[in-house]
């Protein structure tokens, strides 16, 4: 979701204030699955202290080399990264537990996610916490079965995993300073010459490249940097998820977020996509049928749910 992620983005993440019409469009993915929905687009680092550590449960599971063979789904994800999903301390209908980190919970749009692919498999969901960048190597240990958080499924993930069809979809914007001579831009191609920053290896940066004569600055590894970055005056604007707005620029009332017209803005889409191991299929098809069977206004509400709950 990230990152996502990336992805992240991971993000779209979208909120109030914030231009929803791709988020529910259901049509093909241009190189891999058929559907097109977000993230990631940026993602969050994972909390101090747990690294991409996984507990002796988790590590049982990958011993026995079974999708979910103990009736628990085990979701890769960063928690921390809003609204897709974040860490919590208190359990509620809308958490799950985080399994390797004590008396921590996640919550967020891919939990609810991931609650119905547990729920319509008669599994039982719990969240495992990891960097960004250690997600697609923890499913090929089989130290999580799933990875719902907020990715995107791109050519490159997919020589290594498989993607369901999106379960969500949204879109790009850029990031300024509220005060910035960039603020009232409106096109990606007024930044010619700017000094954009993405997020490492997700599509928040390679989309930078859509901007005419623009100044592609090296990336960081997480949204936070971005935002880092463009308060410290180290670019001129940050590209980011177009979902995340009411959360970024919450946090940060001094930057302003700019979505631009269609035609005027990024072409690439932020299709987000749960992420399986390779060679199954059966079980890829099910987890199709579940997300199949989510209505798009159950996706709004959810989505909507998610966003006027994500911490500040």
């Amino acid at each position: 979701m990230t990152t996502n992620n990336t992805q992240h983005a991971h993000a779209s993440q979208t909120g109030a204030g914030m231009d929803r019409r791709a988020f529910l469009k259901l049509s093909g993915l241009a190189t891999m699955t058929m559907g097109s929905m977000a993230f990631l687009a940026g993602c969050g680092p994972a909390a101090q202290g747990t690294g991409s550590s996984t507990s002796a449960a988790t590590t049982a599971a990958a011993s026995a080399g079974t999708f979910a063979a103990d009736g628990t789904l085990r979701v890769g994800m960063e928690a921390a990264y809003a609204p897709y999903n974040w860490q919590v301390t208190a359990s509620s209908d809308t958490t799950i537990p985080i399994e390797n980190v004590s008396g921590a919970y996640a919550d967020g749009y891919d939990v609810q996610i991931a609650k119905k692919v547990a729920e319509g498999m008669g599994l039982t969901p719990v969240a495992v916490k990891l960097e960004w960048d250690g997600l697609i190597e923890a499913l090929g240990k089989g130290q999580i079965d799933v990875i719902i958080a907020g990715m995107t499924a791109t050519p490159e993930r997919a020589e290594s995993i498989d993607f369901t069809e999106p379960y969500y979809i949204g879109t790009y914007g850029l990031m300024v300073k509220a005060d910035s001579s960039f603020a009232n831009a409106t096109s990606i191609q007024d930044f010619s010459g700017a000094a954009v920053l993405g997020q490492k290896d997700t599509l928040l940066d390679t989309v930078i490249d859509e901007i005419k004569g623009v100044n592609h600055l090296s990336p960081v590894p997480t949204v936070p940097d971005q935002i880092s970055n463009l308060l410290a005056g180290s670019c001129d604007a940050i590209t980011f998820d177009v979902g995340n707005m009411a959360s970024l620029t919450s946090s940060h009332p001094e930057l302003k977020g700019l979505v631009f017209e269609e035609g005027k803005g990024f072409s690439e889409t932020v299709p987000v996509n749960i992420g399986i191991s390779k060679g199954q299929d059966d079980t890829v098809k099910k987890m199709n049928d579940i997300l199949a069977g989510i209505t798009e206004s159950d996706r709004q509400k959810i989505w909507e749910a998610a966003v006027a709950r994500q911490p500040e």
